[in-house]
Formats: structure tokens, sequence, C-alpha cells
């Protein structure tokens, strides 16, 4: 019961720290052009923070001319949630109907929060409880953002902008306990920052993937540990 309370207060904490980053999409998205209901309407069906601010920061850049290059942005960054979903597929549950639902709730949150944990049931109640309950708070936010945006003023102001980052940060903070997912998360940070200016949004993130992807499979950098550790086991 106790790791069940945990997987519940940590849901909760990322739920809040990334629902407070929603005031940010909506007074941004209102401050772009979008009306109300239309940036409503984004969160609602959209919902995942990355493609919504690709979308309305490339639409602000250029106008309706821009809409093409705005959902393209906004789709590669969506990409990633494929990625997610594959991973998610045997923990969310094995009827259709869950796995649709879920499809709508897949986040870097609420994968995050699912993988960190150590036990199946665990996993479930973090991606549910973070996936629902981010979309509960982000699209209450995001109105609120909408609407008081002009009062609230520039949202870095009050740090929102950096709100759902370090939550992700301290999910994934614990895991880099070893030289090879040390590795892999910074060559994946250095080859997107480095690629940033230079391509749309959408596109460094999924490049860095495939670099993790490839540093991780051929686990170049774990060897020497595994080895240790069999060597270990052999000498016990």
């Amino acid at each position: 019961m106790s790791a069940e309370r945990e997987v519940w207060r940590e849901a909760l904490g990322v739920v809040l720290a990334t629902s407070a980053y929603g005031v940010s999409f909506g007074a941004l998205a209102v401050a772009s052009g979008l009306d109300v209901w239309q940036t409503c309407v984004l969160s609602l069906l959209m919902f995942t923070g990355g493609s919504q601010f690709a979308f309305v920061g490339v639409f602000a850049a250029g106008g309706i001319a821009a809409l093409p290059s705005a959902i393209a942005s906004a789709g590669l960054l969506g990409v990633r949630n494929v990625a997610y979903g594959m991973r998610m597929s045997p923990i969310v549950g094995t009827s259709r109907g869950r796995r649709v639902a879920a499809a709508h709730f897949t986040i870097d949150e609420s994968t995050a929060v699912s993988v960190s944990q150590g036990d199946p049931r665990l996993r479930r109640i973090g991606f549910w409880v973070t996936g629902i309950g981010i979309f509960i708070g982000w699209n209450v936010t995001t109105l609120i953002g909408a609407l008081v945006g002009d009062v609230l003023g520039d949202p870095k102001t009050w740090g929102l902008d950096a709100a759902a980052a370090a939550a992700f940060l301290a999910l994934l903070w614990p895991r880099l306990r070893e030289r090879q997912a040390i590795v892999v998360g910074v060559a994946a940070a250095v080859v997107a920052a480095a690629l940033t200016p230079f391509l749309m949004p959408g596109v460094p993130v999924l490049i860095a993937a495939v670099v993790a992807i490839l540093v991780g499979w051929f686990n170049w950098f774990g060897r020497d540990t595994a080895s240790a550790a069999a060597a270990g086991e052999a000498a016990a």
C-alpha cells in the first residue's frame, strides 16, 4: 500500500508541475492570434505540450500562410508519442478499449512516471493517474491562461516555462546511475541542442532519439558494467 501511495504522490507532483505550464500555453496561443476556443480545442485534441508550442510558434511567425508548416512541425514532434505507445502497449492493458483510450494520454510525463516503477501494477497506476491528471489540469490551465494572459504578462516571469522540464528531469535523474544511461542522455541532449538552430521544430528531437536508440541498442558504454557484474557473480 505504501508503494501505491508513493506512485500516486509522484504522479500528482508531475501533474501539478506540468499543468501549471498550461497557463503559459494558453497565454501564448492567444497572444499569437488564436481565439480562446481555438486554444482550448488544441489542448483538448492535440494534447501534447511540445507539439502545441511548436504549432503556436510557427503560426505566430507566419500567420495563416504558415499553417501547413505549423501542422508539420507539430506532427514531427508528436511522432515520439508513437514510440511511447509501443512501450506502453503491454502496460496499459490488453483490451482494445483501454489501448484506444490510452493513446490520448500517452505523453512524455505519463510514460516517464510509468517506466520509473518496478511493478507492472504500479506502472499502470502511474500511467493512468499521470495521463488523466495532466489532461484535466492542462485543459483547465489552458483556459485560464487564454482568459487572463494579458494580466499575467510574460509567462516566463513566473517560471512556468521551466515547470514541466523540471518535473521531467526529476523523474529522469534517479535513473542516471550507470555510465550507459548517462551517455545516452548526454548524447541525445547535445545533438538536439546543436541542431535546433538549423532545423525546423521536431526534426532535432527525432534525430536525437535515433542517436539515443543507437547508443542504447549497442550498449557501447555498458559492457564494462555488465562484465564486472558477471565476474562478481562467477566469483561468488
